[in-house]
């Protein structure tokens, strides 16, 4: 199984443990909404385009409450777990854009609930986590207002984006990643500049 796939797994799981209520790290979605986000991303390839494009993100927002409202939890999950259909972009390219995806998703669930604890991953899933971050630091980050290094607690560098005074930030791949996307509740540590760490941290990051 790839690395997308068992992401996708685990994902399932923690979202049928934590039910269609739970909050997310999502700024006001609840596991509901995220898992309506997911479906509508695969599966609706007339509202997909919205989750990137600003001019389409009402269009797309509509969809995803509909879905959201309209179908049975249960139904939502399943839809995610079966992974993407044939007519879908992502059925060919699941192993390459969908490991972040999963990833950051299922500790969007993780993280938002009481008592959680990073996971341990194997070197496969660190590996793949480790080769997405480059592209997610580039999307999120470009506009940073420092010089940032993403570099994990071994000294590798694994991204390195923005202008401006340098600040390092150190962490497991995970975390970078989590960190990339915008997540506060990342475990990553911060050197440099104390006026340029403060800068970027409160600097919006994400998609």
């Amino acid at each position: 199984m790839s690395v997308a796939r068992r992401e996708r797994a685990a994902l399932v799981e923690s979202m049928r443990a934590a039910g269609p209520d739970a909050p997310t790290l999502c700024e006001g979605w609840t596991t509901r909404d995220l898992a309506a986000h997911l479906v509508v991303r695969e599966r609706r390839l007339d509202a997909a385009p919205g989750i990137l494009v600003p001019a389409l993100a009402d269009y797309t927002e509509r969809v995803q409450r509909k879905v959201a409202e309209g179908t049975d939890w249960a139904d939502l999950v399943d839809q995610i777990a079966a992974g993407p259909p044939l007519y879908s972009p992502f059925k060919l390219l699941d192993p390459l854009v969908n490991v972040a995806e999963m990833f950051i998703h299922n500790e969007d669930v993780r993280r938002a609930q009481p008592g959680w604890e990073p996971r341990a991953l194997d070197a496969a899933t660190v590996s793949a986590l480790s080769r997405g971050i480059t592209a997610m630091a580039r999307m999120t980050m470009g506009k940073s207002p420092a010089r940032v290094a993403l570099t994990t607690p071994e000294g590798k560098t694994l991204a390195t984006v923005g202008s401006g005074p340098e600040v390092t930030v150190t962490g497991d791949p995970g975390e970078l990643l989590m960190f990339a996307a915008g997540r506060e509740q990342a475990r990553a540590t911060f050197s440099g500049d104390d006026d340029a760490v403060a800068a970027l941290r409160s600097a919006r990051r994400g998609l």
